[in-house]
């Protein structure tokens, strides 16, 4: 089973710029960016829960394989 979750992409500034999805602990997001190791984190539940924007590509791929890999293990 997948474990998603979250992880920061930072501003030039070292302010959160955006968050991207993950999988399974992953530094490459769900849209194919490169995170740093270091970055915060956080599980998906925060997803809409952020007051810095989610990436859009990240989000609408979680959207669409989290359905998928829940039916495929039952919960």
């Amino acid at each position: 089973m997948n474990v998603y979750g979250m992880r920061a992409e930072y501003a030039g500034s070292g302010t959160i710029k955006a968050w991207h999805m993950m999988k399974d602990g992953a530094l490459t997001a769900l849209c194919g960016r490169e995170l740093r190791e270091d970055a915060a984190i956080m599980t998906d539940a925060g997803w809409a829960h952020t007051k810095e924007p989610i990436c859009h590509t990240c989000g609408a791929l979680y959207l669409r394989q989290v359905p998928y890999d829940s039916m495929m293990s039952g919960t």
